[in-house]
């Protein structure tokens, strides 16, 4: 059993002193913080929840446990905002086999169609979930790919995992197909049943520009209306600056005066818009109530790639323009050890680490941890998840890093994660449990 550094008293009632956590992830008065942006606190926890959040050294210690954190910073348990756990860790298997995009659409294509029975779909997914909550994570979102037989499939598999995970982790799932399916009305008939009876209100599609696409998207906006969905859409992953469905998106939100929450993933080749094109698409995703999550691993990994040429850009959105005119950004995981991406773990602590490094997110402000806790937490509708609060669940990551320069130095592999107040098994699952899923392996 591995929890990590920290020595959690065995008790009900404790405090862990010396913290420093994130000034924008506290909700309590009276801190200051660091050039860091970090508040030095302490934390008493009762019972599984927080019950106050001092500047440290504030009260004398009463007789009773605690543990001192020597300045390491403390983050709530975070959210991930956009995953695919129905495609992870089918590499071994069904390898991408030149790390472009159009390869990556071509392996997992046949792999669905030849391996994606419930028993394997179940079982990769909760590989998945086991490595996110090791990790930290709270929440997570994942999209489905939601095509023909495979709606039958996965979805029931979904509410299943859903109820089993409980607890630990708060599971949302958004179907996800190709905007042309759309105007297929037995496709959305079975997938509409789909998501009513195994979902939780969400609904969602990759978007492109095909020449329908503006009714396509009146299709989804009205199903989205009809039965109270939110909708999350995969848009415009491609260094083409001709792709600029994001903006009409916005536009048929506008259109259908919708009120639901919409997030947009990936939105690449915003970053390639001449610069009064991107205000003016920005200036519409910001009236549209769109907020905007960016993928940087995975998109580092397949953008602008191409046999024999350094790639020369770094495949990620306009963030930093996003934020400062106020549209609601994030960073998330995407896609685990599949064609789409070959790497990754759901470590969204690696992700902020490295999206840091991608989006050059140091020196521009120091709450870009909302990205990863937050703003995905506010966007998913996971109220009291992404933030310190009294009276919320104890649920922690306790790390010895002092700043974030050390915090992002290392993977900090021994960083504790508690649950209602009490430390978990940090144990990963081992790649062999795997293996007999991957027997059409070479």
């Amino acid at each position: 059993m591995t929890t990590g550094f920290a020595a959690i008293p065995a008790s009900a009632s404790y405090r862990l002193t010396g913290a420093r956590a994130p000034l924008c992830l506290v909700e309590a008065g009276g801190l200051g913080a660091d050039r860091d942006g970090l508040s030095l606190i302490d934390i008493a926890v009762e019972d599984g929840r927080i019950v106050s959040i001092l500047p440290a050294g504030t009260e004398v210690l009463q007789d009773g446990p605690a543990l001192d954190l020597d300045g390491g910073i403390v983050l709530p348990r975070l959210v991930d905002a956009h995953v695919h756990l129905d495609k992870g860790h089918i590499w071994p298997r069904s390898p991408n086999p030149d790390g472009s995009f159009m390869g990556a659409l071509d392996s997992v294509g046949a792999d669905r169609e030849a391996n994606w029975s419930a028993q394997d779909v179940r079982a990769r997914m909760e590989f998945g979930l086991r490595c996110a909550f090791a990790h930290g994570t709270a929440a997570l979102r994942t999209h489905i790919d939601s095509l023909g037989k495979q709606i039958g499939i996965s979805w029931p598999v979904v509410a299943e995992l859903r109820a089993e995970w409980a607890g630990r982790i708060a599971l949302q799932a958004s179907p996800l197909f190709g905007i042309e399916c759309a105007l297929d009305p037995v496709h959305l008939r079975d997938l509409v049943a789909a998501v009513k009876a195994h979902g939780d209100g969400l609904f969602g599609c990759v978007t492109y520009m095909i020449p329908e696409l503006d009714q396509a998207l009146d299709i989804v906006f009205r199903i989205a209306i009809e039965n109270g969905f939110d909708l999350d859409f995969h848009v415009d992953e491609s260094n083409d600056p001709a792709a600029r469905s994001l903006e009409r998106i916005a536009e048929a939100a506008l259109r259908h005066r919708f009120t639901g929450r919409i997030l947009a993933g990936h939105c690449c080749s915003l970053a390639l818009q001449q610069p009064e094109d991107e205000a003016r698409i920005i200036a519409k995703v910001l009236e549209a109530g769109i907020a905007v999550v960016s993928l940087p691993m995975c998109n580092m990994y397949l953008q602008d790639r191409a046999a024999g040429r350094t790639p020369r850009w770094r495949g990620v959105t306009a963030l930093h323009e996003l934020k400062a005119a106020g549209v609601p950004v994030m960073i998330a995981s995407d896609n685990t050890r599949d064609p789409f991406y070959a790497y990754g773990d759901l470590d969204l602590v690696e992700v902020l680490r490295e999206g840091t490094r991608m989006l050059q997110l140091d020196h521009s402000g120091t709450d870009w941890s909302e990205t990863i806790a937050r703003t995905p937490a506010a966007i998913m509708g996971e109220e009291g998840r992404g933030v310190l609060a009294a009276g919320g669940p104890a649920d922690l990551i306790l790390t010895r890093a002092r700043s974030w320069t050390e915090l992002f130095a290392r993977p900090q592999a021994d960083r504790t994660v508690l649950v209602e107040g009490e430390a978990i098994d940090r144990s990963l699952p081992d790649y062999r449990e795997l293996d007999h899923l991957m027997a059409s392996a070479t």
